[in-house]
């Protein structure tokens, strides 16, 4: 079985701790930076990617780029300057997707 890789993306303020886990760690802060970091980690068969929420929002259509397919999945985490939310409200939206916001959401 192929061993699959973990990367986090991030300010290093945030996600040098990960180092500490084994994890592998990419000080990225600028988006055009951060979208290449993320395709190629993709391309070496990264299984999943942290990436700070602020790195995140940088990098919209990259992230939406991998929504679909198997690997990588990527999942934002809060940052050290605290959480924006984004991470919630992605799950939330799949969960929406899963069950269907109008049962979600149904009163009664």
């Amino acid at each position: 079985m192929k061993e699959r890789k973990i990367a986090v993306i991030g300010d290093p303020g945030s996600v040098m701790i990960f180092k500490a886990i084994g994890l592998d760690v990419y000080y990225e802060e600028q988006g055009p930076m951060i979208e290449k970091r993320i395709h190629k980690l993709a391309d070496k068969g990264y299984a999943v990617i942290y990436i700070t929420e602020e790195a995140a929002q940088l990098v919209p259509e990259a992230i939406d780029y991998y929504t679909t397919a198997t690997f990588p999945a990527i999942i934002p985490i809060p940052s050290a300057k605290g959480s924006l939310g984004l991470g919630m409200k992605r799950l939330k939206g799949n969960v929406e997707k899963a069950v269907g916001a109008d049962i979600l959401f149904k009163e009664g």
